[in-house]
Order: structure tokens, then C-alpha cells, then sequence
């Protein structure tokens, strides 16, 4: 597992999405393993924890959070947990329950089928934070994860009434800032059991 040890705060947040129902996976996602043993949200928490992220939100579903209690998994002091009860509205929704809970002047939003937040990445998106409201990785032309969202997206996305709003269409009204990496694992989704196999079959060998 990534140590979480942080010598330096900083003043940005991570949100982690966990509340959507995996029915292409057949089974949580956010409990997958990786090949150290660690699930993908005890390893995304810890790397967003290393990276010196001063609050850390996981949006769960009623069922997710059941989960939890079953199969306790080993967090950072500083996680929130937040409920969506209402995941028919999807990940906008979730984000809106998410950002309630923050104060910080800028956001990572990250799903939880990318379970890579590298600190090399983020550490150039976060340096990029005031060249635009919405910094996004980008690779050889693609758009990756996570996103970093400005404190004014935020307000805004929490005044929003309509919770069904396709997220990155919001985000299109907004001076976006593409930020080139060199790593691959920005592009990762995994969203079936086939993809996951493939993906721990690739990263066990490394």
C-alpha cells in the first residue's frame, strides 16, 4: 500500500467516486484488489494522502457503505465518508454530496475505476491550478483522470438544481487548462471483470 505519510499539506481536496452500482463488473468495484493486496479505494485514498491532500471525501451508496462494515478497510485519518441515497442520478449528484463536505480552493474529482493517482501526476496538475477553473491531464491528445476543479466550479456545481447534469458537459462552461503527461495510467478505466483481469495481470508483472 502507498505510504501515506505527508510532510506538506496542500490546499486541494480529493473526491473519490465509489457510489455507482458496477453492473458491468458484477461486483464493487472499490473493494477490487490491487496486486499488493490493497483495494482500489484503500490505495487511491493513500496516494491522494501522500500527495498531502487536506481532506479526503469517498462518496458511497447505502450499500457500499454496508460493505465497508463487513470488510473494513484501513483509510487515512483524514476521510470522510458521504452517502448518496439517490445514485439514480448518477455521478453529478455524488459530486454535489461530495463537495458539501470541503473547503479547500481546488478538487480532484476521481472515479474509482481508475485506481492510479500518481503523485508525479498529480503534482503537475495541481501546479498548473491557476492557468484555468478545470485542469485536466492529457495524453498523446486524450483526456484523462483525475480532474482538478477550481473553488468557483464548485459553488457552482453546489447552486446547480438540475442533479442529473452530465458532468463533463458542466464542466464545458468552464477555462479549461490541458496539462500533457507522460503517464499512461491517466487513460485507465476499468468498468468489467475482463478489463480488471487484464489489468492485474499487466501490473503483477511489472
Amino acid at each position: 500500500m502507498t505510504n501515506s505519510l505527508v510532510m506538506i499539506k496542500k490546499d486541494c481536496s480529493a473526491l473519490i467516486l465509489v457510489a455507482g452500482n458496477s453492473s458491468r463488473m458484477g461486483s464493487p468495484k472499490f473493494l477490487l484488489k490491487m496486486p499488493d493486496g490493497a483495494s482500489f479505494l484503500e490505495s487511491l485514498a493513500h496516494q491522494y494522502a501522500g500527495f498531502g491532500c487536506t481532506e479526503i471525501v469517498v462518496v458511497l451508496s447505502k450499500e457500499g457503505l454496508q460493505l465497508i462494515k463487513d470488510k473494513p478497510q484501513h483509510l487515512p485519518s483524514q476521510i470522510q465518508i458521504v452517502i448518496n441515497t439517490h445514485i439514480e442520478f448518477g455521478r453529478f449528484y455524488s459530486i454535489k454530496k461530495g463537495l458539501k463536505q470541503l473547503s479547500t480552493e481546488s478538487v480532484f474529482i476521481h472515479n474509482i475505476d481508475n485506481p492510479y493517482a500518481n503523485k508525479n501526476v498529480l503534482e503537475q496538475i495541481y501546479k498548473a491550478k491557476l492557468e484555468g477553473e478545470v485542469i485536466k491531464p492529457i495524453l498523446n491528445g486524450k483526456g484523462g483522470h483525475p480532474v482538478l476543479i477550481s473553488k468557483r466550479v464548485c459553488e457552482l456545481i453546489l447552486n446547480e438544481n438540475n442533479n442529473d447534469q452530465n458532468f463533463k458537459v458542466f464542466l464545458n462552461n468552464f477555462s479549461t487548462k490541458k496539462v500533457e503527461v507522460k503517464d499512461e495510467t491517466v487513460l485507465l478505466n476499468i468498468n468489467t471483470y475482463d478489463e480488471y483481469l487484464e489489468f492485474y495481470s499487466r501490473e503483477i508483472k511489472r
